[in-house]
């Protein structure tokens, strides 16, 4: 008796068919530098109209979503993760003042259904949009053995530009420069395995559950997307210097804050006035979570930092008028304490 590599668990043609649904959701992310087609073996991104910068340099990151995804495949919701991957991703480059080009995404499973793959396409794709980069490319892995059926996870990859004389390094900060923070959309994507923990383990909520304070059933809460900044810094940028900027993730405010701020300064911030989303008190009241241990594991309603002059304060409130999203959290002093934060 023969065996085939369907036999084996991995079926070609789901992927040729998961190609055919993605195509038109891939193509409306191109713009007029992307020379590739989808299905070929690489992306190409024509770089001639960048010819206007004196010293293009490319910036890179990449990133996934970490255990969210195991709620996303818990709620066979698959529209938002791929938002997620691509914001955590463009998010972080923009600390270095660079515009997203191109973006390429990887996600392997257990088994291939396309009309599941599609979705979680679909959402990179919004992202994509979003953030302004093309979606040029990406691979769909089907793994059996390494994950079981309905499983999968999703990474990505981002290439951004910027010219070398507006990159941000923090090198110009000064002693009173304004600390302004943007706000989250919740969760986003850091914390899900404590998240499930609380969730899941100690109050064992079906994520269908309505909880009291949540205009959403909870399991639709904890996968709303990571907000995507780059639109709103980058308009920002062409009207004031935006010294420093501060992506919150992993590792909350004590991780992330202190990484924008060079040797000998630091940076006094004050939350109180934030508006901390309702899901992450309900976190902390039902698993009795020390307030040191929000601020360093979440971002606590604020997703965004950056660092401006104080004369430019005028300019930053005005661009975000509309956006109902803007805080003034502190200042950057002096001294050899990276980051005094009162909440």
């Amino acid at each position: 008796m023969s065996i085939n590599y369907k036999d084996s668990g991995v079926d070609v043609e789901a992927g040729q068919r998961e190609v055919q649904l993605i195509k038109s959701i891939v193509e409306q992310t191109h713009d007029q530098n992307v020379l590739s087609k989808l299905g070929g073996f690489s992306g190409l991104y024509d770089l001639t109209n960048f010819r206007d910068m004196t010293h293009p340099v490319l910036v890179s990151g990449t990133d996934g979503v970490g255990t969210k995804v195991m709620l996303a495949q818990m709620m066979d919701k698959h529209d938002t993760v791929g938002i997620d991957c691509v914001a955590m991703c463009v998010n972080d480059i923009l600390c270095q003042g660079a515009q997203p080009l191109f973006f390429l995404d990887y996600i392997g499973t257990g088994k291939l259904i396309p009309e599941k793959m599609a979705e979680i396409v679909k959402g990179v794709s919004e992202g994509c949009l979003a953030a302004g980069a093309s979606l040029i490319g990406g691979e769909t892995a089907e793994m059996p053995g390494i994950y079981e059926e309905d499983e999968y996870d999703i990474a990505g990859f981002v290439v951004g530009i910027v010219d070398k004389n507006q990159m941000i390094d923090g090198s110009q900060i000064e002693e009173g420069d304004l600390i302004f923070g943007l706000s989250s959309s919740g969760i986003h994507s850091n914390g899900y395995s404590l998240v499930r923990k609380v969730v899941l383990e100690k109050m064992q909520f079906d994520l269908n559950d309505q909880i009291d304070g949540l205009h959403q059933p909870l399991g639709e809460v904890l996968l709303t997307p990571t907000k995507i900044y780059v639109k709103e810094m980058l308009s920002l940028m062409e009207k004031v210097e935006v010294k420093v900027m501060s992506h919150i993730t992993g590792g909350g405010y004590y991780e992330n804050i202190p990484r924008m701020i060079k040797e000998g300064y630091g940076a006094r911030v004050d939350v109180r006035e934030v508006e901390v989303p309702q899901i992450f008190k309900l976190l902390q009241q039902w698993a009795n979570i020390s307030d040191e241990e929000m601020y360093a594991t979440f971002n606590m309603g604020i997703g965004f930092v950056f660092v401006v002059r104080p004369e430019d304060s005028e300019i930053v409130e005005e661009h975000f008028k509309d956006y109902d999203s803007l805080y003034r959290i502190g200042e950057i002093v002096k001294g050899d304490e990276k980051l005094e934060l009162q909440f």
